[in-house]
C-alpha cells in the first residue's frame, strides 16, 4: 500500500499531516509534482519530478497508482481514474472518493464547469479552514486503520 499525493495543489498543511502520518504508520508516502518539492529525509518518502504540463501529475499517478493504493487529490477526474483501478480517492478536505460516489462528484463537476464556461456560477471552494485539516487527518488515518496490517 502506498499513499501518492497529486502535489502541485495540495497545500502544505495537508503536507505536513502525510509527511507525520507516513513517518509513524511507516507507509510510503510520494509526492508527484512539476516543481520540485522539499520533503523529509526518510526512505518512506520520496517525490517524482512530472514534466510542466496540464494534467503531467495526474497521468503519472493514474499510471503507477495500484489497487489498494491512497490518492490524495482534489481532481475528480484523476480520482475516477484511480477508483476504476480498485485505489481511493481522499481529497484535502476529508472526502473519500469512492466507487459508490466518485461518478456522482464527476458529474456535478462538469456541470460546474459548463455552469462556469457559461457565465452562470463563479468561484471555487472556500479556502481550507481548520475543520477541513482535522477532518483530513480523521479520514486518512480512519483508512490506515483499515488498511494496513496490525
Amino acid at each position: 500500500m502506498r499513499i501518492w499525493v497529486d502535489a502541485d495543489a495540495c497545500p502544505n498543511a495537508i503536507k505536513e499531516i502525510l509527511f507525520k502520518a507516513a513517518l509513524r504508520r511507516e507507509v510510503r508516502l510520494t509526492l508527484v509534482a512539476n516543481t520540485s518539492l522539499t520533503v523529509p529525509t526518510s526512505p518512506l518518502i520520496d517525490t517524482i519530478r512530472v514534466p510542466a504540463g496540464m494534467d503531467e501529475a495526474d497521468k503519472e499517478i493514474a499510471k503507477q497508482a495500484e489497487a489498494g493504493d491512497l490518492v490524495v487529490t482534489a481532481d475528480i477526474p484523476l480520482a475516477d481514474k484511480i477508483v476504476d483501478k480498485g485505489a481511493t480517492g481522499l481529497n484535502p478536505r476529508g472526502e473519500l472518493y469512492t466507487e459508490e460516489n466518485v461518478k456522482g462528484l464527476l458529474r456535478m463537476r462538469n456541470l460546474m464547469e459548463e455552469l462556469r464556461s457559461g457565465g452562470m456560477a463563479s468561484g471555487g471552494p472556500a479556502p481550507l479552514g481548520p475543520r477541513d485539516k482535522q477532518e483530513f487527518a480523521n479520514q486518512l488515518d480512519r483508512f490506515l486503520t483499515r488498511s494496513l496490517p496490525r
